[in-house]
C-alpha cells in the first residue's frame, strides 16, 4: 500500500507543473490528491507529517497574522477564502520538501515544467497567428494601444508572462550550465521558446524580472557573454519594439515611470499608501483588499488617474501590507530572506553539480518572479502562485540534500 502511495504521489509531483500550464481545474485536482496521498501515508505510517524547513517559521508567523488581520476584515468569507489559500500553499512547499524522492525525481519534474512551458509559447503564437488558443478557445486580446498580446492557456497575457518568466531562468541556468550534447538542443530550444513566450506578452514586468533573473545567473558565473547578450537586447529593444509601444511611449512624454507603471498604477499605489497608513499593523484584512481599496481611494490620486472602485494593487508588496499591515509584510520578507539564504548556501556547499546549478538557477527564478510582483499582484493569481509555492518547496528539497550527495540523499 505504501508504495502505491509513494508512486501516486511520484507521478503527481511530477505532473503539478504541467498541469499550470493546462487550466485552474487540472491544477487543483492535482493538488487535492498529492495532499490526499501525502495523508494517507503518514495515517498508515503512523508518523507525523511535514518536515522542519527553513521556510516553516517565518510562513506560519505569515499565517498568524492573516488569521489576526480578520479582525479588521469587512468580509470574513473572503478572508476565511484566503488563509484556505494560504493553507493550500503551504501544503504545497512543505510536502515537496519532504516527497522528492531525489536528483532523479526532480530532474523528472523540471523536464515537466520545460515543458510546460514549451506548450504555452506555442499556443501564445497560434493564438497571434489563428486569434484563438488551442488549449482553451480563447480569442488574443489587445491593449489599449492597440497591441495584440496573446494570453495563450491563461486568463491574460500578463499571467502567461508571469509563469514563462517564472520557469525561464530554470531552464536557462540548465542551458548555460550543465546539460551538453543532444539534450543541449532541447533545453535551448525550450529556454528561447520561454523567452519568446514572455516577449510577446509585452508585459512589461515579466520582461524586466527576466533580464534580472538571467543578469544574475551571468553574474554569478561571471559568464562575460551572458552579460553582453542581455545589455545588447536592452539596447536594440527601442529600435525593434512594434511602433504601438514607440507611439504610447512618445504620449507620455517619455516618463520612465509612467511607461512602466501606467499613471493608474501610480494612483493605485498611493491610494494604498492611505490604506496602510490607515491600518499599518495588521492591514484591513486577508484576502479583503479588492473589497476596500473603493474607501481609501484619495481625491488628489483619482484625479491624476481614476482607478476601479475594486482591484488588485498590481504590486505584491503593496497588497501584502494593505491586507495585512507592515508585520505581515515583514513575516513575507523574513520568508523570502531564508529561502535566498538557503538556495545561496546550497549552491557554495553542494558538490553535486545538478542540484548546485538547480539551487543557483532558482535563486534567478524568485528575483524573476520578485521584480515581477514590483507591478503585479503575481502571488495573488492562484494559478501562477502556486508555481511560487512549488518551487519553494523545491528549494527546501535541495537544502535538505547533504552537500557531497550524489543521487538525491537526504540529511
Amino acid at each position: 500500500m505504501i508504495k502505491v502511495f509513494d508512486s501516486v504521489l511520484y507521478w503527481s509531483i511530477v505532473l503539478l507543473p504541467f498541469t499550470v500550464a493546462i487550466s485552474t481545474g487540472l491544477s487543483n485536482t492535482c493538488l487535492g490528491v498529492i495532499a490526499a496521498f501525502y495523508f494517507l501515508k503518514k495515517i498508515f505510517l503512523r508518523k507525523r507529517p511535514f518536515v522542519n524547513t527553513a521556510l516553516t517559521l517565518p510562513f506560519l508567523l505569515f499565517l498568524a497574522v492573516s488569521i489576526i488581520s480578520m479582525k479588521n476584515s469587512i468580509c470574513l468569507d473572503n478572508s476565511l477564502h484566503g488563509v484556505v489559500k494560504l493553507l493550500k500553499y503551504g501544503l504545497i512547499f512543505m510536502i515537496c520538501a519532504e516527497e522528492i524522492q531525489g536528483l532523479g525525481h526532480l530532474k523528472r519534474i523540471i523536464f515537466s515544467m520545460a515543458c510546460g512551458a514549451l506548450l504555452t509559447t506555442i499556443d501564445g503564437f497560434w493564438q497571434l497567428k489563428f486569434g484563438w488558443d488551442f488549449v482553451r478557445g480563447e480569442a488574443v486580446q489587445s491593449c489599449l494601444i492597440n497591441l495584440p498580446r496573446p494570453t495563450g492557456p491563461f486568463p491574460n497575457p500578463n499571467v502567461m508572462g508571469i509563469y514563462l518568466s517564472l520557469i525561464a531562468p530554470l531552464v536557462i541556468g540548465l542551458s548555460l550550465y550543465y546539460y551538453k550534447g543532444k539534450k543541449l538542443v532541447f533545453w535551448w530550444v525550450v529556454s528561447l521558446a520561454a523567452a519568446a513566450g514572455v516577449y510577446i506578452t509585452f508585459s512589461r514586468g515579466s520582461g524586466l524580472g527576466l533580464f534580472f533573473g538571467v543578469l544574475f545567473l551571468g553574474a554569478a558565473r561571471r559568464h562575460k557573454a551572458v552579460i553582453a547578450v542581455l545589455l545588447a537586447a536592452l539596447l536594440l529593444f527601442p529600435l525593434v519594439m512594434p511602433k504601438n509601444i514607440k507611439k504610447w511611449e512618445k504620449m507620455s512624454g517619455y516618463n520612465p515611470m509612467v511607461f512602466l507603471l501606467n499613471q493608474d498604477r501610480i494612483s493605485m499605489y498611493m491610494n494604498t499608501f492611505n490604506m496602510i497608513g490607515r491600518h499599518p499593523l495588521i492591514g484591513v484584512g486577508v484576502n479583503t483588499y479588492s473589497k476596500n481599496y473603493g474607501r481609501y481611494k484619495l481625491q488628489e490620486w483619482e484625479d491624476y488617474a481614476h482607478t476601479e472602485e475594486a482591484a488588485y494593487a498590481q504590486s505584491n508588496f503593496f497588497q501584502m501590507a494593505g491586507e495585512t499591515g507592515l508585520i505581515g509584510l515583514g513575516a513575507f520578507v523574513w520568508l523570502l530572506w531564508a529561502l535566498f539564504a538557503s538556495l545561496a548556501r546550497c549552491y557554495r556547499k553542494m558538490r553535486q553539480e545538478y542540484a548546485g546549478i538547480v539551487a543557483l538557477s532558482l535563486i534567478g527564478c524568485f528575483i524573476a518572479f520578485l521584480v515581477n510582483g514590483l507591478t503585479e499582484s503575481s502571488l495573488y493569481y492562484s494559478r501562477v502562485a502556486v508555481m511560487f509555492w512549488f518551487f519553494a518547496g523545491i528549494a527546501m528539497f535541495i537544502a535538505r540534500l547533504k552537500p557531497g550527495a550524489g543521487s538525491g540523499e537526504r540529511r
